[in-house]
Protein backbone atom coordinates (compact mmCIF):
# COMPACT_ATOMS: atom_id res chain seq x y z
CA UNK A 1 0.00 0.00 0.00
CA UNK A 2 2.82 3.03 1.34
CA UNK A 3 6.35 2.02 0.15
CA UNK A 4 7.78 2.68 3.46
CA UNK A 5 11.39 1.32 3.61
CA UNK A 6 13.25 0.23 6.57
CA UNK A 7 15.44 3.64 6.48
CA UNK A 8 12.01 6.00 6.36
CA UNK A 9 10.52 3.85 9.61
CA UNK A 10 14.04 4.62 11.26
CA UNK A 11 13.75 8.57 10.58
CA UNK A 12 9.83 8.67 11.41
CA UNK A 13 11.48 6.70 14.80
CA UNK A 14 14.28 8.96 15.53
CA UNK A 15 11.64 12.22 15.47
CA UNK A 16 9.34 10.73 17.18
CA UNK A 17 11.46 9.90 19.99
CA UNK A 18 13.29 13.10 20.00
CA UNK A 19 9.79 15.01 19.83
CA UNK A 20 7.52 12.74 22.05
CA UNK A 21 10.54 11.92 24.61
CA UNK A 22 11.33 9.06 25.81
CA UNK A 23 8.81 8.38 28.87
CA UNK A 24 5.58 8.98 26.42
CA UNK A 25 6.71 6.97 23.39
CA UNK A 26 6.03 3.38 24.67
CA UNK A 27 2.17 4.61 25.56
CA UNK A 28 2.28 6.68 22.32
CA UNK A 29 3.53 3.39 20.40
CA UNK A 30 1.08 1.02 21.68
CA UNK A 31 -2.01 3.86 21.29
CA UNK A 32 -1.06 4.19 17.77
CA UNK A 33 -1.00 0.27 17.29
CA UNK A 34 -4.60 -0.15 18.62
CA UNK A 35 -5.80 2.64 16.27
CA UNK A 36 -4.00 0.61 13.33
CA UNK A 37 -5.44 -2.52 14.72
CA UNK A 38 -8.94 -1.35 15.27
CA UNK A 39 -8.62 0.44 11.24
CA UNK A 40 -7.53 -3.27 9.72
CA UNK A 41 -10.13 -5.14 11.53
CA UNK A 42 -12.65 -2.25 9.88
CA UNK A 43 -11.37 -2.60 6.67
CA UNK A 44 -11.44 -6.42 7.00
CA UNK A 45 -14.77 -6.51 8.10
CA UNK A 46 -16.02 -3.95 5.35
CA UNK A 47 -14.52 -6.11 2.76
CA UNK A 48 -16.25 -9.46 4.01
CA UNK A 49 -19.33 -7.39 3.79
CA UNK A 50 -18.93 -6.30 -0.02
CA UNK A 51 -17.62 -10.07 -0.99
CA UNK A 52 -20.86 -11.64 1.05
CA UNK A 53 -23.11 -9.15 -0.77
CA UNK A 54 -21.20 -10.44 -4.21
CA UNK A 55 -22.10 -13.76 -3.29
CA UNK A 56 -25.69 -12.89 -2.10
CA UNK A 57 -26.07 -11.36 -5.38
CA UNK A 58 -24.41 -14.48 -7.42
CA UNK A 59 -26.38 -16.55 -5.40
CA UNK A 60 -29.95 -14.81 -6.46
CA UNK A 61 -29.11 -14.74 -9.98
CA UNK A 62 -27.92 -18.73 -9.96
CA UNK A 63 -31.89 -18.75 -7.74
CA UNK A 64 -33.58 -17.34 -10.83
CA UNK A 65 -32.10 -18.91 -13.25
CA UNK A 66 -33.19 -22.45 -11.42
CA UNK A 67 -36.22 -21.09 -11.04
CA UNK A 68 -36.56 -20.72 -14.87
CA UNK A 69 -34.89 -23.98 -15.79
CA UNK A 70 -37.34 -25.66 -14.07
CA UNK A 71 -40.11 -23.87 -15.24
CA UNK A 72 -39.09 -24.84 -18.52
CA UNK A 73 -38.52 -28.26 -17.39
CA UNK A 74 -41.98 -29.01 -16.10
CA UNK A 75 -43.55 -27.19 -19.59
CA UNK A 76 -41.02 -29.84 -21.48
CA UNK A 77 -42.95 -32.63 -18.77
CA UNK A 78 -46.21 -31.68 -19.20
CA UNK A 79 -46.18 -31.71 -23.35
CA UNK A 80 -44.06 -35.04 -22.99
CA UNK A 81 -47.42 -36.38 -20.45
CA UNK A 82 -50.12 -34.85 -23.08
CA UNK A 83 -48.05 -36.36 -25.94
CA UNK A 84 -47.81 -40.10 -24.14
CA UNK A 85 -51.79 -39.84 -23.50
CA UNK A 86 -52.24 -39.32 -26.81
CA UNK A 87 -50.09 -42.07 -27.98
CA UNK A 88 -51.74 -44.56 -25.34
CA UNK A 89 -55.56 -43.43 -26.72
CA UNK A 90 -54.22 -44.19 -30.21
CA UNK A 91 -52.92 -46.88 -29.60
CA UNK A 92 -56.16 -48.53 -27.68
CA UNK A 93 -58.22 -47.14 -29.89
CA UNK A 94 -56.51 -49.37 -33.09
CA UNK A 95 -56.37 -52.59 -30.80
CA UNK A 96 -60.07 -51.82 -30.09
CA UNK A 97 -60.19 -51.65 -33.88
CA UNK A 98 -58.10 -54.87 -34.23
CA UNK A 99 -60.44 -56.45 -31.83
CA UNK A 100 -63.02 -55.99 -33.50
CA UNK A 101 -62.03 -57.27 -36.79
CA UNK A 102 -60.63 -60.68 -35.39
CA UNK A 103 -63.97 -60.71 -33.65
CA UNK A 104 -65.89 -61.26 -36.93
CA UNK A 105 -63.51 -64.03 -37.83
CA UNK A 106 -63.96 -66.10 -34.61
CA UNK A 107 -66.96 -65.59 -33.91
CA UNK A 108 -66.77 -62.81 -30.98
CA UNK A 109 -64.03 -64.72 -28.68
CA UNK A 110 -61.61 -62.66 -29.12
CA UNK A 111 -63.92 -59.80 -28.03
CA UNK A 112 -65.46 -61.31 -25.05
CA UNK A 113 -60.95 -62.09 -23.28
CA UNK A 114 -60.13 -58.54 -24.77
CA UNK A 115 -63.31 -57.02 -22.66
CA UNK A 116 -62.88 -59.09 -19.83
CA UNK A 117 -58.87 -57.75 -19.47
CA UNK A 118 -59.51 -54.58 -19.88
CA UNK A 119 -62.78 -54.71 -17.28
CA UNK A 120 -60.14 -56.53 -14.77
CA UNK A 121 -57.25 -53.64 -15.53
CA UNK A 122 -59.79 -51.02 -15.08
CA UNK A 123 -60.60 -52.53 -11.54
CA UNK A 124 -56.87 -53.35 -10.51
CA UNK A 125 -55.80 -51.28 -7.94
CA UNK A 126 -52.74 -49.33 -9.17
CA UNK A 127 -49.94 -50.51 -6.82
CA UNK A 128 -47.33 -52.03 -8.46
CA UNK A 129 -48.06 -55.73 -7.68
CA UNK A 130 -45.68 -57.98 -5.56
CA UNK A 131 -43.09 -60.26 -7.51
CA UNK A 132 -44.23 -64.03 -6.37
CA UNK A 133 -41.77 -66.54 -5.76
CA UNK A 134 -40.75 -68.69 -8.31
CA UNK A 135 -42.68 -71.75 -8.72
CA UNK A 136 -45.75 -70.19 -7.18
CA UNK A 137 -49.11 -69.69 -9.54
CA UNK A 138 -50.49 -66.11 -9.90
CA UNK A 139 -53.83 -66.18 -8.47
CA UNK A 140 -56.65 -65.42 -10.43
CA UNK A 141 -57.86 -63.23 -12.40
CA UNK A 142 -54.81 -61.41 -12.32
CA UNK A 143 -53.18 -60.67 -16.43
CA UNK A 144 -50.42 -63.76 -15.69
CA UNK A 145 -53.15 -65.63 -14.83
CA UNK A 146 -55.53 -64.52 -18.17
CA UNK A 147 -52.52 -64.91 -20.45
CA UNK A 148 -52.03 -68.61 -18.79
CA UNK A 149 -55.50 -69.12 -19.90
CA UNK A 150 -55.48 -67.66 -23.23
CA UNK A 151 -51.92 -69.50 -24.32
CA UNK A 152 -52.76 -70.83 -27.83
CA UNK A 153 -51.69 -74.56 -26.32
CA UNK A 154 -54.81 -74.38 -23.92
CA UNK A 155 -58.39 -74.14 -24.54
CA UNK A 156 -60.02 -70.86 -22.96
CA UNK A 157 -62.85 -72.01 -20.83
CA UNK A 158 -65.29 -69.76 -23.50
CA UNK A 159 -64.11 -72.33 -26.51
CA UNK A 160 -64.22 -75.27 -24.36
CA UNK A 161 -68.14 -74.92 -23.83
Amino acid sequence: MFDIGFSELLVIGLVALIVIGPERLPKVARTAGQWLGKLNRYVSQVKQDIDRDIKLDELRKMQQEMRETAQKYEILANQTAREVEETVTQETNQISRVMDAMSVTDGGLAKQEFEKLQAETATAVPAAPEAAPAGAEAPEGTATAVAAETTPDKPTPSSAA
